[in-house]
């Protein structure tokens, strides 16, 4: 089982994620992403979900447009693991190939 982050550890690795808040009154990290279409977004989401199913980590998110609204949180460990940190990083590098940042 993956142990989840002390609270200082969770803020430190936060603050490091460009564009990533903890969420107030839950255990989750969070950040909306903004494209320019929904092709765009339906396209992040895609290679977003090869990478989750290739590490059996898989994020909670919701799709509206061109708008994708991320939560991560591991629910074995009742928080924010290293697994969280680390999909979140390669949601940002994926965005970055879309010119999102």
């Amino acid at each position: 089982m993956v142990e989840r982050l002390s609270s200082e550890a969770k803020t430190a690795a936060v603050a490091e994620l460009t564009g990533w808040a903890e969420v107030a009154g839950r255990e989750a990290i969070a950040r909306t992403f903004n494209f320019r279409d929904f092709n765009e977004a339906f396209g992040f989401m895609t290679r977003v979900a090869m990478v989750a199913e290739k590490h059996d980590h898989h994020p909670e998110w919701r799709n509206v447009y061109k708008t994708v609204e991320v939560w991560l949180s591991t629910h074995d460990a009742g928080g924010v693991t290293r697994r969280d940190i680390e999909l979140a990083k390669a949601m940002n590098g994926i965005a970055r190939q879309f010119g999102v940042f």
